[in-house]
């Protein structure tokens, strides 16, 4: 079996900015797992997963082009606990899958996994290393509302499920500060990108000892 590259887990709350974060790493030719995209690709028309969950909510989540409605169906899923747990159990272990292709295949030196919701689902320990990217939530609600064009009470309610920053904070080995200009996030990401290239050479090191 390949042995896995090493893992740096990068986690924040929605409206963080680690899609910032993970393509000022792709510039170092690193490779980005991405759990959001992979979400979108296993729930694409025809799928088995967007099958089942046509079935269960019917054709108020589609769009006019067949599409997925993922404002929605995030709707639905805040709302109702019951739903939220249905749905992860759908789409966790496909995901999972999926995911665990992406590690294995990486020809990086290292693998930035984007995932948000790293320490709600207790996956932390798949990680080699744990970067939070850090905001203040009055940055999260203003980023969030403009950008997927909802109301502040729905950022609210995504953010009031979500751990909180210091639940994150908690588990980090690394923090990423990113309420300041886009060069200075740079400059962050570039400094641990160097500290990473050394962390996953000890570990290649490891294991041909």
């Amino acid at each position: 079996m390949k042995n896995l590259p090493y893992i740096v887990a990068c986690t924040g709350g929605i409206g963080s900015g680690k899609s910032t974060i993970s393509n000022i790493f792709s510039k170092f030719n690193i490779n980005i797992v991405d759990s959001d995209a992979i979400a979108r690709e296993v729930v694409k028309p025809k799928s088995h997963a967007f099958k089942k969950i046509i079935r269960r909510y019917g054709n108020s989540i589609i769009s006019e082009q067949g599409m997925l409605l993922r404002s929605n169906l995030r709707q639905i899923i805040f709302q109702d606990n019951k739903e939220r747990f249905w749905l992860n159990n759908i789409l966790h272990p496909l995901i999972n899958i999926k995911t665990k292709k992406l590690q294995e295949s990486s020809k990086s030196p290292y693998i930035l996994w984007v995932i948000p919701l790293l320490i709600e689902n207790k996956l932390q320990y798949q990680a080699d290393r744990i970067l939070v990217v850090n905001v203040n939530e009055a940055i999260q609600l203003k980023r969030v509302h403009i950008r997927d064009n909802v109301p502040i009470s729905q950022v609210e309610k995504i953010i009031a499920i979500q751990a909180t920053a210091s639940q994150r904070l908690f588990f980090a080995d690394d923090i990423i500060n990113n309420m300041g200009t886009i060069e200075n996030t740079f400059l962050q990401v570039a400094k641990l990108h160097q500290f990473y290239l050394n962390l996953a050479k000890i570990k290649q090191d490891k294991y041909h000892e």
